[in-house]
C-alpha cells in the first residue's frame, strides 16, 4: 500500500476530487500555503495499492495544469523591486497551478 501527498493549486482543487471520485479513490484533504507568493493550495492525502499509483498520478498530471500569470510586486509584501531587475518593471512572471506528488511506502494501515 502506498500514501500519495498531493499538493496541488487551490483551483485544481474540485477537477481532480471529481476525477478521484469517479475511480472510486478516496482521500484526505488538508488546507495549505505554500510556494513564492503563499497561495492557496491543496494537500490530499491518498491511501491506494500499489496498482493504483499511477492512476492517481496521471490524474494529478492531468488535472493540475500549471499556468503563467504576472503579478505586480506590491503585491506581496516584503519583496521589494530590485530583487528582479530594472528591466521587471513592477509585475513578476509566476507560473502557478500544477502540483507535487510524493509516494511513500505504509508500513501499517488502521481504520476506526
Amino acid at each position: 500500500m502506498k500514501l500519495i501527498i498531493a499538493i496541488i493549486h487551490e483551483r485544481n482543487k474540485q477537477k481532480l476530487s471529481e476525477a478521484l471520485f469517479a475511480e472510486g479513490i478516496s482521500y484526505t484533504k488538508l488546507g495549505s500555503t505554500g510556494g513564492f507568493l503563499r497561495q492557496g493550495n491543496a494537500t490530499l492525502l491518498i491511501a491506494v495499492e500499489d496498482g493504483q499509483v499511477e492512476t492517481v498520478l496521471t490524474l494529478v498530471r492531468t488535472g493540475c495544469k500549471t499556468s503563467e500569470r504576472f503579478v505586480p510586486v506590491s503585491a506581496e509584501p516584503g519583496i521589494a523591486q530590485s530583487q528582479y531587475g530594472p528591466n521587471m518593471g513592477s509585475v513578476v512572471r509566476d507560473a502557478s497551478g500544477g502540483g507535487v506528488a510524493f509516494v511513500v511506502n505504509i508500513e501499517e494501515f488502521h481504520r476506526f
